[in-house]
């Protein structure tokens, strides 16, 4: 008896051992993303948002800011976001598993990296780093941050679909889409437009659609890159939003599902909810 309580006393002392060395290696990789993330920051201009700025722009998109800001409103130049929800790990069968994560945005240079922990199983997490640095992209996932199961980087399709995430999620910071931070608008209907966004050498274009109140709905992709394997399938994208509240005198959607657009219909697989967000201003 006292040899087996032994034996799992040992086991428990390891797997203690294990989750803190992994916790701290991944903490010390967040931190080292992060300050990448602030070192390739720019200044940002101009300091607050002035409503001539709108002249010309598509009449939804127009409408949009006038509903979303106020005259005057300061120009965000960071943000800190804290998510719940779930994510489905496969594409063929509904599994969702709960997780809780971070978000550091930067807005120029766009920027963004996001930090997930993701229960796959009771006691067993995955941790997930999706960010985009300085034109490059990362996704990284590793059970207890120790063991990867996929780690891609610093390809040309993943940095392009990293800047359409950054793009798409601009609805959280919505002085992000104003033409004075880089964003272009073209005309499509009365509830939709395209916004493109360049960084670098690269170029994205969404769909955004507008809903009744005139706020951000949806966002779409005609192809993004979907990782089967280890390799990026063109695929359509959207993103839904919705639960539009006032934060910092910005109307932004504090709830989303981000889905796959199969032949076989959507495939979501990330439903999120915003618990906290924390803007930091230009000054």
């Amino acid at each position: 008896m006292l040899v087996a309580l032994s034996v799992i006393a040992a086991v428990c002392l390891v797997a203690a051992a294990v989750i803190v060395y992994g916790e701290f290696r991944w903490k010390s990789g967040t931190a080292e993303l992060r300050s990448r993330l602030e070192a390739a920051r720019l200044p940002t201009e101009p300091k607050v948002f002035d409503r001539r700025e709108l002249e010309g722009l598509p009449a939804p998109v127009q409408r949009y800011f006038r509903a979303a800001l106020r005259d005057g409103q300061p120009i965000v130049a960071a943000v800190n976001v804290e998510h719940t929800g779930t994510f489905n790990r496969s594409e063929a069968a509904a599994q969702w598993k709960p997780f809780t994560s971070t978000q550091r945005v930067i807005t120029r240079r766009p920027g963004f990296d996001w930090d997930a922990r993701i229960a796959m199983m009771p006691g067993v997490p995955v941790r997930v780093h999706d960010a985009y640095v300085a034109g490059r992209g990362t996704l990284h996932a590793a059970v207890f941050g120790l063991v990867s199961v996929a780690y891609v980087h610093d390809t040309p399709e993943l940095a392009r679909g990293e800047l359409m995430r950054f793009l798409a999620e601009a609805a959280w910071h919505p002085t992000s889409l104003l033409r004075s931070q880089g964003v272009r608008w073209d005309a499509v209907d009365d509830h939709s437009a395209r916004a493109t966004l360049s960084d670098g050498d690269i170029s994205v274009t969404l769909l955004f659609g507008f809903s009744e109140d005139d706020l951000i709905t949806s966002v779409r992709a005609d192809a993004r890159g979907r990782l089967v394997g280890a390799t990026a399938v063109p695929t359509p994208w959207q993103g839904r939003f919705w639960s539009h509240a006032v934060r910092d005198g910005m109307h932004v959607p504090l709830e989303g599902e981000v889905a796959w657009l199969l032949p076989g219909g959507a495939r979501p697989y990330w439903r999120g909810h915003i618990t906290t967000v924390t803007y930091e201003f230009s000054e």
